[in-house]
């Protein structure tokens, strides 16, 4: 097996005495390792793939990690792990006990910030760069954003208070024209008129002779040829110069040459620096040249020729046990709402650059003109739906549990507060796999609880789903459905279509299990389990988790009781059974156990490893179940 230049490197200091040809081919080999590694372990695939030749020039031309790189959202980041002594390990990418698919500050000390969530990378690399000042150290900061995580208001923020400031640091721009869906907004319009525009206002020869400043004698070409090949421009006025910084490009993202001369003569300039670098998401694989939007995130795949040909084309592969005709939450969400909105005119969809993984992509389809995509400003999603309800629509807000935490002043204060009638769709509720600690959802019971006019459900499976979307939108007051990232399982309907109230799926006499959401279904399989031993174990859907069915609750309280929920313990579902039987002077009848989160982020792994890692698979439950009646025993036969 021959030795690959990536192979040999230890630290990117490695790659400092290496020859331009050389590093070019350690692109390919980097292009070929993450499309083979995505291939086994899936992954992101598309934006990685667009910043080969940047994260290589960066290593080059900085001293890492002394010099602190931060990667905002943190997807674009597998080439910066092979470079800096992962190579090794790449193959657990995204894997349990493996490389997380993000930078991670425990992971190695060159992921100077970790990140998972967009539009934050400006705002911690002023930080340390004022932190650096204070200490009197003189290292370089670069902060690389991507074009989507731009149209978050954080990162202007930031960047006003860097140009107030006047702090040294550099914002690398990579602007690939798209983010994880077509961006949106003025902002993306700004981008492609700077890409696509020669708007010139000083004559060429100045251009030009600022360009020899920048980077030396390489210019030997004419400012013509210079348009031509790099397709940039040096702008004096401008937003970016507007807010404080000094401006660069657009420049050719994959010019690996023009990268590290441009990058060594700008990295010592006084105040911020903003380059502006125009890249192509999923360079290297035709197949994700051509759809960016597919591969941006991609499950394991076959690959049908050798990946570092860049042709290959993928086929995906059916996870083990999935049923084809099996429909996730989120379609069967889509379906709901676009029955529902065919019925009221008032109904519009609103999505934070997420209309693909939330299903409101299917919606803007039939409803193009009731669909918004207010680009990756979460905060501005939730009062923009509040204004909305204010005058007499019905907005359906779609976000990921995790991103709806940076909403969370806006939910409270310009929606319940005012008890607006807005419908929160709460997608990747609870533990969401692969991806991240940062994406997981295991919080929203918690904090959506403690909100005074919110009521809050979880549905089963696609059928109530469908029932509590057609309620919610009924109610003059807002309403948050949660559902997880899985297929949504058929339990069936026992004949009860009010939404508010609890359901027994199971009858039971030995103990009960009493869940949310779609624990139902682990729930029913625990108490098969437990049947085969001859233990009696009930099912009961909550449905409801704000306000609870406490005549539902007061009918179980003398029953041994496992309350289930993918979500913290810590102020979730059980904490509110505990509270109603403490408030209503029936805690001393109760005997209860809870499964669910012990106060952890979750680490990574795959969504069923996850269950089982938190107790809140079939198995476990039968288990905690066993348990908790031999203990019931054990106390009787001591008293």
């Amino acid at each position: 097996m021959m030795t690959t230049f990536l192979d040999t490197l230890k630290t990117p200091q490695d790659i400092k005495g290496m020859s331009l040809d050389q590093l070019e081919m350690l692109a390919g080999e980097i292009r070929t390792r993450i499309i083979e590694t995505v291939n086994r372990n899936g992954g992101h695939l598309a934006s990685p793939l667009g910043v080969v030749e940047l994260t290589i020039a960066l290593h080059y031309v900085f001293d890492t990690p002394e010099d602190k790189l931060i990667w905002d959202v943190g997807h674009q980041s597998y080439a910066h792990k092979l470079l800096t002594g992962r190579a090794g390990r790449f193959d657990t990418l995204r894997k349990r006990d493996g490389i997380s698919g993000y930078p991670k500050i425990s992971e190695s000390r060159f992921d100077s910030f970790g990140t998972g969530h967009s539009s934050t990378s400006i705002s911690a690399a002023l930080g340390m760069a004022m932190a650096r000042d204070h200490l009197g150290l003189h290292h370089h900061i670069a902060a690389v954003i991507g074009d989507g995580a731009m149209t978050g208001g954080m990162a202007f923020e930031a960047m006003n208070h860097a140009g107030h400031l006047g702090a040294k640091l550099l914002v690398i721009l990579n602007d690939n024209e798209m983010s994880i869906s077509r961006n949106v907004g003025a902002l993306a319009h700004y981008f492609n008129q700077l890409i696509t525009a020669r708007p010139y206002k000083r004559a060429k020869q100045d251009v030009g002779s600022f360009v020899k400043t920048l980077i030396g004698n390489r210019i030997t070409r004419t400012i013509q040829d210079f348009e031509k090949s790099v397709k940039g421009f040096i702008t004096k006025g401008g937003l970016f110069q507007e807010l404080g910084f000094n401006y660069i490009g657009p420049v050719d993202g994959h010019d690996l040459p023009l990268l590290i001369e441009l990058l060594s003569s700008i990295k010592d300039m006084d105040g911020p620096v903003f380059l502006h670098c125009t890249t192509e998401k999923g360079k290297g694989l035709k197949a994700a040249e051509e759809d960016p939007l597919t591969y941006h995130g991609v499950k394991p795949m076959i690959l049908g020729t050798d990946a570092g040909e860049g042709d290959a084309i993928p086929a995906k592969v059916k996870a083990p046990g999935a049923d084809a005709a099996a429909v996730s939450f989120t379609d069967a969400f889509a379906r709901a709402l676009i029955e529902l909105a065919s019925r009221d005119p008032r109904i519009v969809g609103i999505s934070a650059a997420m209309p693909t993984g939330t299903g409101l992509s299917k919606f803007e389809q039939a409803f193009p003109e009731r669909s918004y995509d207010v680009g990756i400003c979460e905060q501005h999603a939730v009062t923009f739906a509040a204004g909305l309800a204010a005058e007499g629509m019905r907005p359906v807000t779609a976000l990921y549990s995790t991103f709806l935490q940076r909403g969370y002043d806006q939910l409270i204060h310009d929606v319940c507060l005012q008890s607006l009638p807005v419908v929160f769709a709460i997608d990747r509720a609870g533990l969401v796999g692969e991806d991240s600690p940062t994406q997981n959802g295991v919080f929203d019971l918690s904090y959506l609880r403690a909100v005074p006019n919110l009521r809050v459900l979880a549905p089963r499976d696609a059928a109530d789903l469908a029932l509590m979307l057609e309620w919610a939108l009924s109610l003059n007051e807002p309403v948050a459905l949660r559902y997880a990232r899985s297929a949504a399982p058929d339990i069936g309907d026992t004949g009860n279509r009010d939404v508010r109230a609890a359901q027994r799926l199971r009858e039971g006499d030995d103990l009960i299990f009493l869940t949310v959401g779609p624990c139902a279904l682990a729930a029913l399989n625990a108490a098969q389990l437990l049947a085969q031993e001859g233990i009696s174990a009930g099912v009961v859907d909550a449905r409801s988790i704000k306000p609870l069915d406490t005549a539902m609750l007061d009918s179980l309280r003398d029953a041994p009781l496992v309350t289930v929920e993918e979500n913290t313990l810590n102020g979730g579902f059980g904490s509110a059974v505990l509270e109603y039987y403490e408030q209503s002077e029936q805690l001393h009848r109760v005997q209860i156990c809870r499964a669910g989160l012990h106060d952890v982020f979750g680490d990574l792994a795959t969504r069923e490893e996850q269950l089982r890692m938190y107790g809140l698979d079939a198995d476990s439950l039968a288990g905690m179940a066993r348990e908790m009646l031999h203990r019931r025993v054990r106390t009787s036969l001591a008293d």
